[in-house]
C-alpha cells in the first residue's frame, strides 16, 4: 500500500512540474509575442498640426515617410492637430512600441519640454524638428536659419516699397506675427525687426497704430486683426509683413473686402495659394524654406543614430546646404532659405516643391511662364 502511496505522490509532483514548466513557458511566449508587437517602430516623428500651414500635410509626412521607408526603417509620422495633450499622448504610444529616435516639432514649450523629458527618460533621443525647445534635453536640432528666414521678410517688404514709389513717401506698416509659443515666431520678428525698427527709428516708416499684432498662426484670427487695424488706421495701411502665407491669404481677402488696392506684402511657406497671389501681384514675395531637405536632413540624423553610425553634423548639414552650429546650447544643422518673387517662382517646380498644375490653373494660368 505504501508502495502505491508512493508512487501517486511521485506522479502527482512530476505532473505539477510539468504544468509548472507548461504555464511558465506559455507566459514566455506570451511576454516575447507582446515584446515583439510592441517593438514595432524604431522613429517616430511627432507633426503639430495642420492649420498654422498646410506645408505639415503637404511635404513633410510624405518626405519624412519616404525617407525611412527607404531606409529600411520601421516609423511613424503622426499629427497632434494643433492639441499639445494629444502629441504628448501620440509620444507614449511611439515610445510604448519601441521608438528610439523622437522628431518633435512642438506645439508650444512647456508640452515639448514634458515630451523630451519623457522620452529621455525611456531612453530615447529626441531631434527638436523645425522648432526648437529651447533649454531642453534635446540631442539636436534641424530646422532652417529663422533670422535669416525674417531678414528676407523685412527685405522684400522694402523691396516692395521701393517698387510701388511708396518707400519715400512715409509708409505706414503693419506686422502681423506667428505665435508667441512658437520660438521660430521670435526668431522671425527678431530678422524682419532688424531691417524694419531703423526705419522706424528714422522716420522713413511709420508703424500703424496697433500695427504689431500676434495671430497665433491662425488666419481666420489674423483677418479679424488686420480688419481692425484698417479700422484704426482709417484704411491706409501702405505695406504689411505678414509671417507665412496663411496670414498674408488673410490680408489680401480684407484689402478685397474693403475694395482697397493691393500693396507689398510679405509670405512664408512657398504655398500654392501663396505663389498665386504673387502671380497676381496680390503678395510680394515668400520665403521658400525647402522641407524636402529639411525632412531629410532630419531623417537621415535619425536614421543614423538608429543604426549606430557615426553622427557628423557638419557633413551632413553641408549634404543639405545648410550649415552646423549651435542655437541655444543644441547642436543643429540650419539649412538655407530663398527669397521667391515673380522672377525667381519656377524654382519651386524645378525643385519638385510644388507642381505647375497646383499653381497655374484657373484665373492665375495666364500669369505662368
Amino acid at each position: 500500500m505504501r508502495g502505491r502511496k508512493l508512487a501517486r505522490s511521485v506522479g502527482a509532483f512530476v505532473l505539477a512540474v510539468a504544468l509548472v514548466g507548461l504555464i511558465a513557458a506559455a507566459a514566455s511566449a506570451r511576454t516575447s509575442s507582446t515584446k515583439s508587437q510592441t517593438a514595432s517602430i524604431k522613429a517616430c516623428a511627432l507633426l503639430p498640426d495642420t492649420t498654422s500651414s498646410t506645408r505639415y500635410t503637404l511635404f513633410d509626412a510624405p518626405y519624412l515617410k519616404a525617407a525611412f521607408k527607404a531606409a529600411h526603417v520601421p516609423a511613424q509620422v503622426v499629427n497632434a492637430h494643433a492639441d499639445p495633450q494629444k502629441q504628448k499622448s501620440q509620444a507614449q504610444q511611439c515610445l510604448a512600441q519601441g521608438a528610439k529616435v523622437i522628431l518633435l516639432d512642438q506645439l508650444d514649450p512647456a508640452s515639448g519640454a514634458s515630451i523630451t523629458d519623457l522620452a529621455v527618460s525611456q531612453g530615447a533621443k529626441v531631434i527638436d524638428y523645425d522648432r526648437l525647445v529651447v533649454g531642453s534635453k534635446a540631442k539636436y536640432y534641424v530646422s532652417f536659419n529663422n533670422v535669416t528666414v525674417g531678414k528676407f521678410q523685412g527685405r522684400g517688404l522694402v523691396g516692395g516699397l521701393k517698387a510701388n514709389k511708396t518707400y519715400g513717401k512715409h509708409p505706414v506698416i503693419a506686422e502681423l506675427n506667428g505665435a508667441t509659443t512658437d520660438n521660430n515666431a521670435h526668431l522671425f520678428k527678431t530678422g524682419y525687426d532688424s531691417i524694419l525698427n531703423p526705419l522706424y527709428n528714422k522716420g522713413t516708416f511709420k508703424k500703424a497704430i496697433s500695427g504689431d499684432q500676434w495671430t497665433d498662426w491662425n488666419a481666420i484670427k489674423a483677418r479679424q486683426i488686420f480688419d481692425q487695424m484698417l479700422a484704426a488706421n482709417g484704411n491706409k495701411i501702405n505695406g504689411v509683413l505678414a509671417a507665412n502665407d496663411g496670414i498674408a491669404g488673410a490680408v489680401v481677402a480684407s484689402l478685397k473686402a474693403h475694395g482697397l488696392k493691393k500693396i507689398p506684402l510679405t509670405g512664408q511657406d512657398a504655398t500654392p495659394t501663396g505663389v498665386q497671389y504673387i502671380l497676381a501681384g496680390w503678395q510680394t514675395g515668400t520665403v521658400y524654406k525647402s522641407v524636402k531637405r529639411e525632412a531629410a536632413a532630419a531623417a537621415t540624423l535619425a536614421i543614423k543614430i538608429i543604426k549606430h553610425q557615426k553622427v557628423s553634423l557638419p557633413a551632413i548639414a553641408k549634404q543639405y546646404k545648410g550649415v552646423s552650429q549651435k542655437v541655444s546650447g543644441t547642436p543643429s544643422i540650419l539649412l538655407t532659405p530663398v527669397w521667391v518673387t515673380k522672377a525667381n517662382y519656377t524654382l519651386l517646380f524645378k525643385d519638385g516643391f510644388l507642381k505647375r498644375s497646383q499653381v497655374c490653373i484657373g484665373p492665375y494660368k495666364k500669369y505662368c511662364k
